[in-house]
């Protein structure tokens, strides 16, 4: 599987068009009163779309809210909130990577008003009492319902402001101060929410204690997915802390844990990606190195998560093995069966906990045909065997299917309809044409072959033949001899002078079946003209001599004079 990290430079707005549908609008509803500023929007995901983006504005296709923000899943809350008692406009892109997005119509919705203050928050980076902080660490804190902004206090003493004095950092969740905090002290840091209605109540500090000063960046810790988090999305957002004076980080995932086949040490100038395509049900080993000018960070710690179930392969951590939960396929691409053997019954010969076998019409449609490990087929064409394995996922079974289309063709025996000979001085090619529905394969003179898928015989020799024509899928082998009629109106086209009493002499055969030719007189000549021999008509005929000398293999001549006076004219070979 190859897999797409991109970073998400910008995006390509379209008009709603391409007959791509737009996704239902599940929470809020459009036209929606009332909804929490917490809410997840929530939206039915679409086939064929790899990903979504997202953006929120007070006015139609407007960002002002929130600007264009990837969606790993058909879901997103949004990590600052709602603004309070405003009508709220979402727009939906559908993000593709092949072909331009589509951004959809805006819908809205309004959001209910604030009735208090905000709570109070924590730290989320550094933590509470956590030690060996970095001293150009960011300060990070977690959302809390109906805050419309936070002050952030920093101090070198309990509810000190000697660093940072109820600085208003707005609407955002993290601060990076503008010098490093000291080396080797503790920090308490105070933190205080607030609204339009007032801020946070009884807010009280948190400490954590920073290490010497270092030029190395510090490690990073993934923010999602959480390390051994189950039933991650196919296309999650990576993200991770952003570490201060760090130039980029150095990120390989792989599914081993010494693995780089995912991605082998890609650099990121963000602390977060988005990732199109993770496999199902599989383990992902993830590393995270932030570097700088001075080097990468140490003791750096992997992490590894696990996408939803799918079919595998995923990780047993408990034998370290890799599963795969579909079953495995051993299945011709074709059946043959004889025209007149009836049905084709076709017995499944892998294991698995179903089967289903389905026929494919010329529309490519299919329709299921047999649910048993046996099929029974009438009709010659393709079909689609499947079989597959269950697995369970938190209550839900699950199929992992396994198919493979074939064909299923009928034979029958097959049918000479012809030979067809082409007669030169010196060979005889023969042409075989046989009719059937089936794939045939053709031998000459001897039934057990060879045979070959070639229908002419070239060269062979003169005189009679048996051709044997066999269809390959054992349906039966046809026969027919070819007997070759070796004479032109009687005159032989060929004669063998060889001493074996077989063809040895060259003379006129009468033929049968038609009146009787009467010849006064038959000569002999070479290819040249020159006269050599003349023959009674009933003598044995020519050997092949000249004066006792034998002549050498060629083409000769003849002319005969019949009982009409009537001149024949033709030639013939003379083969030693």
């Amino acid at each position: 599987m190859k897999l797409k990290l991109l970073i998400l430079l910008a995006l390509v707005t379209v008009v709603h068009a391409h007959g791509q549908e737009c996704p239902n609008i599940v929470y809020p509803a459009n036209g929606a009163n009332n909804i929490p500023v917490d809410a997840t929007i929530d939206w039915e995901t679409v086939d064929g779309v790899p990903s979504y983006n997202i953006t929120l504005g007070t006015s139609p296709g407007g960002n002002d809210i929130l600007s264009s923000q990837f969606a790993s899943t058909s879901a997103y809350t949004p990590p600052m909130g709602l603004p309070a008692n405003t009508t709220i406009y979402v727009t939906i892109i559908l993000y593709f990577f092949d072909k331009p997005n589509i951004t959809c119509f805006s819908y809205s919705f309004t959001t209910q008003p604030l009735t208090t203050v905000p709570e109070c928050t924590e730290l989320t980076n550094p933590t509470d009492l956590s030690s060996d902080v970095n001293p150009n660490t960011n300060i990070s804190w977690a959302y809390v319902y109906g805050a419309e902004g936070y002050r952030l206090s920093l101090g070198t003493t309990a509810g000190g402001t000697d660093l940072l004095d109820d600085f208003d950092v707005q609407n955002t969740l993290t601060y990076n101060p503008t010098t490093d905090l000291p080396a080797e002290s503790t920090i308490y840091a105070t933190v205080v929410p607030y609204n339009s209605l007032g801020n946070a109540i009884g807010c009280t500090y948190q400490q954590f204690a920073t290490r010497a000063e270092s030029d190395i960046p510090d490690c990073t810790n993934i923010i999602y997915p959480q390390d051994g988090e189950t039933n991650v999305p196919l296309s999650p957002l990576l993200e991770w802390y952003a570490v201060p004076n760090t130039t980029g980080y150095i990120v390989t995932i792989g599914t081993t844990p010494s693995g780089t086949d995912i991605l082998d040490g890609s650099i990121f100038y963000t602390s977060s990606t988005p990732v199109v395509n993770f496999e199902p049900n599989k383990t992902f080993f993830i590393w995270i190195t932030p570097f700088n000018e001075a080097g990468q960070a140490e003791g750096c710690i992997q992490t590894s998560f696990t996408t939803i179930v799918g079919c595998g392969p995923y990780l047993d951590f408990e034998t370290g093995e890799y599963i795969t939960i579909n079953p495995t396929m051993d299945f011709p691409d074709s059946f043959s069966t004889c025209q007149n053997d009836g049905p084709l019954t076709i017995t499944a010969p892998d294991i698995a906990e179903g089967y289903r076998w389905y026929s494919i019409d010329e529309f490519e449609n299919e329709m299921l045909i047999s649910t048993t490990k046996d099929v029974t087929i009438t009709a010659n064409g393709l079909y689609r065997y499947e079989i597959y394995n269950t697995a369970n996922q938190d209550g839900n079974i699950i199929e992992c299917p396994t198919s493979k289309v074939f064909e299923v063709v009928s034979s029958q025996v097959p049918t000479i309809e012809d030979i067809i000979p082409e007669i030169t001085d010196s060979s005889l090619n023969l042409t075989v044409i046989a009719s059937g529905m089936g794939d045939y394969e053709y031998a000459i003179d001897d039934i057990d072959g060879p045979y070959s898928d070639n229908n002419i015989f070239n060269n062979v020799s003169q005189g009679n033949h048996k051709i044997y024509v066999r269809d390959k899928n054992g349906c039966g082998i046809a026969s027919e001899e070819y007997a070759q009629d070796l004479t032109i109106n009687g005159f032989p086209n060929f004669f063998t002078p060889n001493g074996d009493s077989v063809n040895d002499y060259w003379q006129f055969i009468q033929p049968q079946g038609t009146d009787k030719v009467v010849l006064k007189s038959i000569r002999i000549f070479d290819r040249y003209g020159n006269f050599l021999k003349q023959i009674s008509p009933n003598s044995l005929g020519w050997d092949g001599n000249l004066r006792g000398r034998p002549l050498p293999s060629d083409s000769y001549w003849f002319v005969a004079i019949n009982d009409s006076d009537q001149v024949i004219k033709g030639h013939f070979a003379l083969k030693r």
